[in-house]
């Protein structure tokens, strides 16, 4: 899962109410150009439309490997060899600087583009940045998560919190000045509960957090996305598949341009061609990735906890073994089936005995942060009144429990404006203020 911000007289000409109501930016001023929740979504922001930000040579950046669970290293086959370490990216400033951590979207590996992106914004603005893997993407799980089961939020936050500590531990010698921290779908989530696990511990006392297109209601969010697999394509049958279809189309499309370049751009060319995807293929193409990232945690879980759901307990793996049928089987658990055969059991160990479902969603989403989230200052959120993963009620909760630190834009779907020169202005205004 996927995401932004505010600030009086940022925007020029944009309206948007003051006092402790929400930002809603008003619609006729917001120069976003796709309507379209699928097409952002996927599109993105046409490069025309982003800020001149520097590139790759321009950063001083590394990968880095942190040794968190060396007793995976054993227990894993040895073709999971490349993730028993938790490999991050640190990019670094020459001096003494504030370091921003971004936490990745659903399933996404710490190199993902919109971390990527983010890198390079805050970068640009003078930071030090670390990208972080999320907590349900396979190698974190297999290299940094206790339980190897993510989806219970305060556990996840836990895993995190122990890997930017680590993290800082391995660069004694950078010259921080302030923490700050920033994380983008299921990452804004987790950045919250991180946040807020902070006020205890106090090993960051991050001055400003960005919770990036959250899910609200994390079950809300993923029942939302896992739905767009059960769409109904026109053109998909017993002859062709949904595969087919879009690569009929994408042929198509390059034999008319005389080449083949697939990037962000060409998505939003190929939308505005006579090739151009409808609402039902787009959605689903967004929840075939998503379902993607849920069969990954299904498949990784149940390899390192032994729990014999998917891969049977005890079968010789080697790195010559084909697990592709155990993918495919994995591919058949929706997220209900992760929570009913791997989340809930484990939730029902680690916290007394648990409770119902409802008790543990409340638990895991931005719900079970409300007072905290309405009493500090430094907390606020970005959002698009059009994403896909939020749910009736969702932007009623944020509205009450964020106040003024809540900006919503009207266009944009599920992260799809993040990169869009406007919404990245606000973000680095918020940590500047």
């Amino acid at each position: 899962m996927l995401g932004f911000f505010r600030l009086a007289g940022l925007f020029g000409g944009l309206l948007f109410s003051v006092s402790l109501q929400a930002a809603d930016i008003d619609a006729r001023s917001y120069g976003y150009p796709l309507h379209n929740p699928f097409e952002a979504t996927i599109a993105t922001t046409p490069p025309a439309l982003r800020p001149v930000l520097p590139q790759d040579e321009d950063i001083d950046q590394a990968d880095y490997a942190l040794r968190l669970r060396p007793e995976r290293e054993y227990a894993l086959p040895a073709n999971f060899w490349p993730v028993t370490k938790l490999h991050y990216r640190l990019a670094q400033q020459a001096g003494p600087a504030p370091l921003m951590f971004i936490i990745a979207g659903t399933g996404a590996p710490y190199s993902s583009s919109h971390a990527e992106y983010l890198k390079r914004l805050f970068y640009g603005a003078g930071y030090h940045v670390v990208q972080l893997s999320s907590p349900t993407s396979y190698d974190f799980m297999a290299a940094a998560s206790r339980h190897a089961t993510p989806g219970i939020s305060s556990e996840d936050a836990d895993d995190l919190y122990r890997v930017m500590q680590a993290v800082r531990a391995q660069h004694p010698k950078l010259p921080i000045t302030d923490y700050y921290l920033t994380g983008y779908s299921m990452g804004g989530l987790h950045a919250a509960f991180v946040s807020k696990l902070d006020e205890t511990r106090r090993s960051f006392n991050f001055k400003r957090v960005l919770l990036l297109n959250p899910p609200v209601n994390l079950y809300t969010s993923v029942t939302n996305l896992d739905r767009l697999v059960q769409t109904q394509v026109k053109g998909v049958g017993n002859n062709t598949t949904f595969y087919e279809l879009v690569l009929g189309k994408l042929t198509r499309y390059f034999r008319t341009k005389g080449y083949v370049d697939i990037n962000e751009a060409m998505l939003y060319d190929f939308q505005q061609s006579k090739q151009q995807l409808s609402n039902e293929q787009l959605a689903m193409l967004i929840g075939t990735s998503f379902r993607f990232s849920v069969a990954d945690m299904a498949f990784t879980s149940d390899l390192i906890n032994r729990r014999g759901l998917i891969i049977p307990v005890g079968y010789p793996i080697s790195e010559g073994t084909s697990l592709t049928r155990f993918f495919k089987r994995a591919l058949q658990c929706d997220f209900d089936c992760y929570i009913t055969e791997q989340l809930i059991p484990l939730w029902r160990t680690t916290h007394d005995g648990g409770g119902s479902v409802l008790q543990m969603v409340n638990q895991i989403s931005l719900y079970a942060l409300e007072d905290y989230l309405k009493s500090s200052s430094k907390i606020a959120v970005m959002h698009n009144a059009d994403d896909l993963i939020l749910g009736a009620g969702d932007l009623g909760f944020l509205r009450r429990t964020m106040g003024d630190r809540l900006t919503v834009y009207p266009y944009g779907g599920h992260c799809g404006n993040l990169n869009y020169h406007v919404n990245s202005d606000a973000m680095l205004e918020f940590f500047r203020d």
